[in-house]
């Protein structure tokens, strides 16, 4: 049986806003459903990706902001960082950690700068929506075997 992930629901306070923003990161507005005025569904889709974004009013309990760890994978780290940047979003510096295998919580074990071997899965720069869910993002240049 194959399990594909398809969509994260993310928690949000305000859903324009929400909406404005991701769809200002240039991801690509699939749906905008409102059935009721306690129940509206916005999907989005960052470019290259699988997998979708939901956000709306009446879709989950979790407090809006509540989300940390999403990972968006990128060929190229530095690149991201500028583009985003470019973009106004407020986005940590680039980074590896200094245990090598993932990165912390927060921002404990944060070394600045890329890996300085630029090994794949090691380099990542983080940023947050309006309400706080937090995204990273992980430079990937040659999956690992099997992915």
């Amino acid at each position: 049986m194959d399990l594909k992930l398809e969509v994260v629901v993310i928690p949000v306070s305000d859903v324009d806003k929400a909406k404005d923003f991701y769809t200002g990161l240039g991801w690509r507005l699939d749906a905008d459903f409102t059935t009721d005025e306690h129940f509206r569904v916005i999907q989005v889709t960052p470019p290259g990706s699988p997998a979708s974004v939901i956000f709306g009013t009446g879709l989950t309990t979790a407090t809006p902001g509540s989300v940390q760890g999403l990972h968006l994978a990128v060929d190229d780290i530095e690149a991201a960082h500028a583009e985003l940047s470019g973009l106004g979003v407020g986005i940590s510096e680039v980074f590896h950690d200094a245990g090598g295998v993932f990165h912390h919580a927060g921002t404990e074990g944060r070394v600045p700068g890329p890996d300085p071997k630029r090994g794949s899965y090691a380099s990542f720069a983080s940023f947050a929506d309006p309400d706080g869910n937090e995204w990273v993002l992980q430079e990937i240049t040659t999956r690992l075997p099997g992915r």
